[in-house]
C-alpha cells in the first residue's frame, strides 16, 4: 500500500525523512502517522526543507513564498512540535525538522492534547515500532555509532569508579551544565495508556535540555523547572528502577528518558534484537556468587532481562539446594546500575568495561558518524544544494576530518568529491 503514496506529498516527506541517519522506512502505517500529524499542503512544504537547521529566508527560497508568510507557517509548524525554533544567532530565528525519533514522534505525545487524535496515533506508533521491525532495526542495530546512550547510575557506583567516571556520563552533569531543562510527559508510557498497558512508573518525568527544551518550553510541550528540581525527578527516577537514557553526545545533550523495560521502545528494542553495543554505558555488572543468596530481586530489576535465573537442572553432590545467583548475559547488559540498588547483599557491582565506548562530541559529530556509517552522508553535506550555506558545510567537514579513519575512509567513498578528497588527504 505504501507504493499509492509514492508520488504525493506524504511520500516526498518520507524521501525527506530517509535523506536523514535517522530515517523511517515507508509502509501504510508511517503515512497514517504522518497524515495525523501533518496536512498534505504542510507534508509538501516541510519535504523542501532542508536536513541541516535553516531560517525563514531559507525556507521563504525553497518554497517561492513571501518571507512573513513563509515564517508564518514554520512558527505554526513549531508550535506543534513538527519542527522546533532553536535559540536565535545574530537576531535570526533558526528552525530545524528533527529526526522522527528521538524528534517528532515523541514530541506528539509529550502532553495531553486535543489537536490530534492521540489514541488512534498510538496505536499506529505500536504497530509501525513495536510490531513491524524496519524501524527500530534500522535505528538500533545498523552501524556502530547509536542514536542515544544509557547514563549509569551514579549512586550505583563504588570507589574507585565513582571517581574515574567522566563528567559527560553523568547525568547530573548534563543537569548541571544546561542552559535551559523542560519537563515532559514520557512519550512511551503515554502511548501505552492509551493502549492500556501502561506500568505505574512516573508518567511526567521526560527531561528535556539546552536547544530542544527552549523549543518545546516555548510552545508548552514541556514545563520549564530548575536544576533543583530536575535533580529531585532523576533522584525519582532512581527510585522507580527506572533507566537513563540519553542523546549520545559528550557537549549540548538534549535530552534524556527516564525509560522502563515494559514500555520503552528502545529497551523493547534490546530484549526483541539481543544487542546493546551502541547504547550501553562504559560499566558492566560484576557478581559475588558467595555474598549472593538468590533472592531473585535483581532479576526483577533488570530492565532488559540481562540477568536471569541459572536453569541448570542438576545440582553438584555437596552443593547447597537453595537459590543459586543469577546468571548475566554481558551482551545485553546495560550498565545502567538498576539492579545494584536493589541487592540486599550488595553482591552487585559496576565495573569499566574492557572496551570503552568512544562518544560523539556533538550532534554535528554523531549525525556525521551515523551517516557515514549508514551510507548516506552525502546527503547530508550536498543537502539542498540551491540553498547552499558555505558556513554550515564547513561545520559539517570539519566534523568529518574529526572522524576515526576507518569512518573517514567510509566518508570519503560515499562523497567522491575532489574538493573533500584533497581536504581529507591532509589530515
Amino acid at each position: 500500500m505504501a507504493h499509492h503514496y509514492n508520488n504525493s506529498a506524504y511520500g516526498r516527506l518520507v524521501e525527506r525523512l530517509n535523506r536523514f541517519p535517522q530515517g523511517a522506512p515507508a509502509s501504510k502505517l508511517l503515512f497514517g502517522i504522518l497524515k495525523i500529524l501533518v496536512s498534505e499542503e504542510e507534508a509538501g512544504l516541510v519535504a523542501q526543507l532542508p536536513i541541516k537547521p535553516f531560517t525563514a529566508h531559507t525556507a521563504a527560497r525553497a518554497w517561492q513564498r513571501p518571507e512573513a508568510e513563509a515564517r508564518k507557517i514554520l512558527d505554526e509548524l513549531a508550535s506543534r512540535a513538527i519542527l522546533l525554533d532553536l535559540e536565535q544567532k545574530n537576531g535570526e530565528q533558526i528552525y530545524c525538522l528533527p529526526p522522527p525519533m528521538a524528534g517528532f514522534f515523541e514530541f506528539s505525545l509529550m502532553r495531553v492534547r486535543t489537536d490530534i487524535d492521540q489514541k488512534a496515533l498510538s496505536e499506529l506508533f505500536h504497530q509501525y515500532i513495536n510490531v513491524e521491525e524496519d524501524f527500530m532495526r534500522d535505528l538500533f542495530i545498523q552501524g556502530e555509532t547509536g542514536l542515544g546512550r544509557v547514563f549509569v547510575q551514579e549512586p550505583a557506583l563504588e570507589d574507585p569508579y565513582r571517581l574515574d567516571i567522566l563528567d559527560y556520563e553523568r547525568a547530573t552533569h548534563v543537569i548541571d551544565s544546561a542552559r535551559a531543562i523542560g519537563i515532559s510527559m514520557c512519550y512511551c508510557r503515554h502511548k501505552k495508556s492509551h493502549l492500556g498497558t501502561n506500568c505505574d512508573a512516573p508518567m511526567d518525568i521526560c527531561m528535556t535540555f539546552n536547544t530542544a527544551a527552549h523549543s518545546l518550553i516555548k510552545y508548552g510541550h514541556a514545563r520549564q523547572v530548575d536544576k533543583a528540581e530536575c535533580h529531585e525527578l532523576l533522584q525519582e527516577a532512581y527510585r522507580h528502577g527506572l533507566v537513563q537514557f540519553g542523546e549520545n553526545n559528550r557537549e549540548g545533550v538534549n535530552f534524556i528518558c527516564n525509560c522502563c523495560g515494559c514500555c520503552c521502545e528502545a529497551l523493547l528494542a534490546v530484549q526483541r534484537f539481543g544487542i546493546t553495543q551502541t547504547i550501553h554505558s562504559n560499566f558492566l555488572i560484576e557478581l559475588n556468587t558467595e555474598t549472593c543468596i538468590g533472592c531473585g530481586k535483581c532479576l526483577k530489576a533488570c530492565p532488559v532481562k540481562a540477568l536471569r535465573r541459572d536453569e541448570r537442572p542438576d545440582t553438584p553432590e555437596g552443593e547447597s539446594k537453595g537459590p543459586r545467583p543469577p546468571a548475566l548475559t554481558p551482551d545485553i547488559c546495560l550498565g545502567c546500575g538498576v539492579c545494584v540498588s536493589r541487592c540486599p547483599t550488595h553482591s552487585l557491582k559496576l565495573v569499566p568495561r574492557p572496551d570503552r565506548t568512544i562518544t560523539p562530541l556533538n550532534t554535528t559529530h554523531r549525525v556525521v558518524l551515523m551517516a557515514a556509517e549508514r551510507g548516506n552522508l552525502q546527503d547530508l553535506i550536498f543537502d539542498n544544494q540551491v540553498l547552499y550555506s558555505h558556513r554550515l558545510m564547513a561545520g559539517v567537514l570539519g566534523a568529518v576530518l574529526k572522524l576515526p579513519p576507518v569512518a573517514r575512509n567510509l566518508a570519503r567513498k560515499q562523497l567522491r568529491s575532489r574538493y573533500v578528497e584533497k581536504i581529507m588527504s591532509r589530515m
